[in-house]
């Protein structure tokens, strides 16, 4: 069994196949969701059901990141300085990326859990096949 995870897999996440892969999945998809979502029972039992809510939550984090940056200017303009917003823009940048790279491991996750990939898949060949 190979250990060749894609970039931006989690490193949190042990790969796909391995022993740990489905603790190590669940653990980090809950840290993605609201804590409350750790009450239901139910996406402990289907990860998937929970990789899917976690994908979902952290894409509308991502767009309303975007949002922010957007309207930061005319939303702040009278109640922060110029020099105030462009931290502001800064931070909505930063935190825009990391974001982003969430988002991307997240489907990456989601991805695995959805099972074993037969070599023919097009997503076992993108994702999942080391690039020389």
């Amino acid at each position: 069994m190979s250990t060749y995870v894609p970039p931006g897999w989690p490193p949190e996440v042990h790969p796909p196949g391995s022993e740990r892969f489905e603790d190590t999945a669940l653990a980090w998809l809950l840290d993605l969701v609201p804590p409350e979502y750790r009450r239901y029972g139910v996406l402990r039992r289907y990860p998937l059901a929970l990789a899917r809510m976690a994908r979902h939550h952290v894409d509308a984090n991502v767009e309303a990141a975007r949002n922010g940056y957007r309207t930061a200017r005319a939303g702040l303009a009278e109640a922060v300085p110029p020099h105030g917003i462009e931290a502001i823009l800064d931070i909505y940048r930063r935190e825009g990326g990391r974001l982003a790279a969430l988002a991307k491991a997240a489907e990456l996750v989601e991805t695995a859990l959805r099972g074993p990939m037969a070599p023919g898949d097009p997503d076992y060949q993108r994702r999942f096949t080391p690039k020389l």
